[in-house]
């Protein structure tokens, strides 16, 4: 895969992204990923990149000329087929389903924008989609960029160690990760569920499974009502309420007796 960043600092990306995951599957060449300095492509003297809003207004909003001159250049580099993509605030949110379809293209490139925002010609010749990471305000779009870099070059094959790493994992089958645990198996105070130290591998995933469908219930019901459940989920669910409930009625009981 061939990604490419449109940024004013490239530095903030070749750093982050020399460690762990990311790092060692550009090592072993699953990816590649190239920046592009809008600075590169100025005039002046002051490699002005910025200008005051038209309008009025605090903050400097990023020139065109150099912007889109810089996405041009850019995307020459990147195979046919790979978007352009624009990382904003108005932009669409990124999930898992939109990551595991960024990592099934060659490659795509990505704007990442600073100070007051681009002007909006920029978005409008050089940017096929907007996306956005999540709805709060950063500084610049650096941030995001490793955001999108690491979700999609970890589902390439052979990026993790072991393949089953991106299917187990939170939101890969709209439901949250289950708890995990490693030695010891007690730690102050508190211990190792003994499912998981029967040996029972049957009864491990099925454990497994009704931890991912119950966190998240509590955690992100937005997900369930966006998605649905299967019918096994749904099934786990009904399970984890009922249990929930049976020991919510042992412990009134065992107050009312305390009481008396």
């Amino acid at each position: 895969m061939h990604i490419e960043v449109v940024t004013l600092f490239p530095q903030m990306l070749r750093g982050a992204l020399a460690f762990g995951v990311v790092g060692r599957a550009l090592e072993r060449g699953l990816a590649v990923v190239g920046t592009e300095d809008p600075r590169a492509h100025t005039s002046d003297p002051h490699r002005t990149v910025d200008d005051r809003p038209y309008g009025g207004g605090p903050g400097m909003v990023l020139k065109p000329e150099p912007m889109l001159a810089a996405i041009r250049a850019a995307h020459a580099r990147l195979p046919a087929g790979s978007p352009r993509i624009c990382l904003t605030a108005q932009g669409e949110a990124l999930d898992q389903r939109g990551v595991q379809e960024l990592a099934a293209l060659p490659g795509f490139l990505l704007i990442a924008g600073r100070y007051e925002g681009l002007d909006e010609r920029v978005v409008e010749l050089g940017a096929d989609r907007e996306l956005s990471v999540g709805d709060y305000v950063l500084s610049g779009g650096e941030v995001p960029a490793l955001v999108v870099i690491d979700a999609v070059v970890r589902l390439l094959p052979g990026a993790l160690g072991d393949e089953r790493s991106s299917v187990e994992e939170s939101f890969a089958q709209g439901l949250l990760d289950w708890p995990h645990y490693t030695r010891p198996e007690v730690f102050e105070g508190l211990s190792v569920p003994p499912v998981l130290l029967s040996g029972d591998h049957g009864e491990v995933e099925r454990w497994r499974y009704g931890q991912s469908v119950a966190r998240t219930w509590m955690r992100r019901p937005d997900w369930i009502v966006k998605h649905g459940l299967a019918p096994r989920a749904s099934r786990a669910l009904n399970e984890f309420l009922a249990a929930r409930e049976a020991g919510e009625r042992v412990r009134e009981g065992e107050s009312h007796e305390q009481d008396r």
